[in-house]
């Protein structure tokens, strides 16, 4: 017992650390997602047609946004090593990367989906029977649409500057600007939805507007705070002035840095296609992967900000040149991660059955968004233990082996199989859905492997120094 506790059960000091570092991603993730749980409910009390139209946009810009995460976290690898460094120099370089890389993803984005619009919204319709109107949605997505990529550069900006504060364990602005910019997001869209307080009703626009609002405010508040307290941040001095990125530390970006954004991208990419495979059985499905999902999201906050904090603490330790405590840091971070999955996913199955009576769909909407929500349920110990495998490794910089252990796995299994059982079987469409997850739980396994064979125990930086 002894043994079982030195290896996977920290100290006071380790526990307050990781409080300090993932509370506040905990809550600001948690409170994010929460709001835009509420923001879904008020979409969906317009009616089916127009909560899928959203959530079709959704699902793509999700591509979109899981894309910039992928560019940032590439360069993070390197800014949370030479931040552990004390390198300012290096943490300057990588973040001017970020800034310029972020906004070319962006713009080439912001091509491909107004260009593109119509034949990637139309590949999420399809007539189930159930006499609801394909020609509603595809409007309500369209319009969603146009306004939503006004936003899409602030959130770009938000999403660079805010991850380097965290890498320096400044964790607490971005949780800020975060809720503040829910709060905003929440009253518009109760303002401008629903025409209260003297404002027009404009539906999916009004949601629109004011997640484009609340964009332009986060990035506000933590570009302004961030160059305010320079001092702080010595790194962000004269970051501007120049736009010089050393060419060694751009090859070993893209070296390590290309394949975590091809796998986020993938992933991302192979989510949409599941969807899309999924909603082949009709709009009510898109309707019911949209209420699952967004709930899903709101469990999501533990594990997700557990990765962040394993990508945190253990590239720090790394960058320091100590391996073996990285090692055990790591160890003890899987075992939270272990139990924080088990009791995530114990308290969504409880509540799976209350979520969906909050909409105003149809009783077989309501019924399938529920199977969904128990399936993922049964599955949240996986997916929490799954991450951590995925964050370790990820902060060794072995980003091509999570390339193809991650995405490409899921564009080559998960989703033929998604087409398969849906193409080819009449089953109801939450069986498929849990034996596709099934495919989680053999690279969850594969993964614990992987990192107790302590392949990714690598100083990326120390040859940059």
């Amino acid at each position: 017992m002894s043994s079982f506790r030195r290896k996977f059960i920290g100290d006071r000091s380790f526990y307050k650390t990781l409080l300090m570092v993932a509370v506040p991603m905990v809550i600001q993730n948690g409170i994010t997602n929460f709001v835009n749980l509420l923001d879904n409910l008020m979409v969906g009390q317009l009616g089916t047609e127009m909560m899928s139209g959203v959530s079709i946009i959704n699902q793509l810009m999700m591509v979109y946004a899981i894309s910039i995460f992928g560019m940032v976290s590439g360069a993070s690898i390197f800014s949370t090593q030479f931040y552990g460094q004390g390198n300012n120099e290096g943490m300057k370089h990588t973040f001017r990367f970020k800034v310029i890389s972020c906004l070319v993803i962006t713009l080439i984005w912001m091509a491909i989906f107004y260009f593109l619009r119509s034949g990637l919204i139309n590949l999420f319709l399809h007539d189930d029977g159930t006499g609801v109107d394909l020609n509603l949605a595809f409007n309500s997505a369209e319009q969603y649409l146009f306004i939503m990529l006004i936003g899409l550069i602030p959130f770009t900006l938000s999403q660079v500057y805010a991850s380097t504060l965290r890498e320096t364990g400044q964790t607490i602005l971005p949780m800020i600007a975060s809720i503040v910019a829910v709060l905003v997001n929440f009253v518009g869209n109760y303002i401008l939805i629903f025409g209260h307080f003297g404002a027009p009703k404009l539906g999916v626009i009004g949601a629109a507007i004011a997640t484009c609002a609340s964009r332009f405010i986060e990035a506000l508040i933590v570009l302004l705070w961030t160059h305010l307290n320079i001092a702080r941040f010595p790194f962000m001095l004269g970051v501007y002035k120049s736009f010089y990125i050393p060419v060694a530390l751009v090859k070993q970006i893209f070296a390590k840095g290309m394949p975590l954004l091809m796998n986020e991208t993938l992933w991302s990419v192979s989510q949409a296609m599941l969807t899309q495979a999924y909603s082949t059985r009709g709009l009510s499905v898109v309707a019911a992967f949209n209420i699952s999902g967004t709930v899903g999201n709101v469990f999501n906050v533990v594990f997700i900000s557990m990765g962040s904090a394993i990508a945190i603490l253990v590239g720090q330790k790394l960058g320091a040149g100590d391996l073996d405590a990285a090692y055990d840091t790591d160890r003890k971070l899987f075992f939270v991660s272990l139990i924080t999955g088990l009791v995530t996913g114990a308290v969504m199955f409880v509540l799976a059955p209350q979520f969906p009576k909050f909409y105003n769909t149809s009783q077989e909407v309501k019924h399938l968004a529920m199977m969904l929500l128990c399936v993922n349920a049964c599955y949240y110990v996986v997916y929490s233990v799954y991450n951590a495998t995925y964050f370790t490794l990820r902060s060794g910089g072995k980003t091509m082996l999570t390339f193809f252990f991650d995405s490409f796995s899921l564009l080559l299994l998960s989703v033929p199989f998604a087409y398969i059982l849906t193409g080819l079987t009449d089953w109801p469409i939450y069986v498929c859905f849990a034996l596709v997850q099934g495919i989680e739980a053999i690279k969850c396994v594969i993964g614990v492997i992987l990192v107790k064979k302590k392949i990714w125990l690598v100083d990326l930086v120390k040859e940059l120094s």
